[in-house]
């Protein structure tokens, strides 16, 4: 069972008590759980070859309403979420420089069902921390993000790199370097760092997709020569620019249609 669903789960177990108010907020937990794992997985810096340390400190911000609905209960979610991003960082063999925190902050210019994440690298033994990194997110990515996810930073000094992506680039073809493949949503950027990419309303799924016409499992994305797209045996199929299809070829720019919602397929050199 993977670790977002557990997490699920244990806040189902909590909604008999009074803690089932934070899901009335139109921002989901989980969709946050979701946004603390890319957040761990984007910054992820090797610093040898026994260790990868990502962000322990972590700060989400809200609009002004999630946050009044969801701040009487900051202490609670913010240990849930804090258990999710140890379960995590143990699964992918993700280490700390600290103890792991997530704090619920208000902010102003940020409408409801909108969030903000930042991350910082806090020591232990230091007060000190490394430059914050962020993303934003929203529930069923229906937010207008100021810009697109930073790429991460360099390594620190005397690091020898950063963490390779979950399979790696791939080869670099003859004579250029290999292609970056990613996807948009609504005009957020989501890299795509393995050989296939699943997308759909699950939370199994590797971009999970709040769309009430998304399957759990909806389709999957192959990265390759060239970029594929198969329908999973979702209940209401795929559009790819403009023709609806169980399976389709991907070009820089392809215009991908699920449920309501459209994905737009990126790919360049380098």
């Amino acid at each position: 069972m993977g670790v977002l669903k557990r997490f699920e789960q244990r806040l189902e177990g909590l909604v008999n008590g009074t803690f089932a108010k934070v899901f009335k907020s139109e921002v989901q937990p989980v969709e946050i759980a979701g946004a603390l794992q890319r957040e761990c997985d984007n910054n992820a810096t090797i610093w040898n070859r026994e260790r990868t340390v990502v962000p322990n400190d972590f700060i989400v911000e809200l609009s002004a309403g999630d946050y009044e609905r969801l701040s009487p209960y900051s202490g609670q979610l913010g240990d849930e979420l804090a258990g999710l991003v140890r379960d995590y960082a143990k699964q992918q063999r993700y280490s700390f420089m600290g103890p792991i925190k997530v704090h619920l902050e208000k902010a102003e210019d940020l409408d409801t069902g909108l969030y903000r994440v930042r991350s910082r690298t806090l020591a232990a033994s230091t007060s000190q921390p490394q430059p914050e990194r962020s993303q934003q997110g929203g529930g069923g990515y229906g937010y207008p993000p100021v810009a697109a996810p930073p790429m991460p930073a360099g390594p620190p000094p005397g690091a020898p790199g950063r963490r390779p992506a979950a399979s790696g680039p791939g080869p670099v073809p003859p004579g250029g370097a290999p292609k970056r493949h990613w996807i948009e949503i609504n005009g957020t950027r989501h890299q795509i760092s393995r050989p296939t990419l699943v997308l759909g309303r699950s939370t199994e799924a590797d971009v999970r997709i709040d769309d009430p016409g998304v399957s759990r499992r909806h389709c999957e994305i192959r990265t390759g020569t060239p970029s594929t797209i198969q329908d999973l045996g979702s209940t209401n199929g795929i559009v790819v620019d403009g023709q609806h299809t169980t399976r389709a070829t991907l070009r820089d720019g392809s215009r991908i249609v699920v449920g309501s919602t459209t994905i737009i397929y990126r790919q360049a050199e380098g």
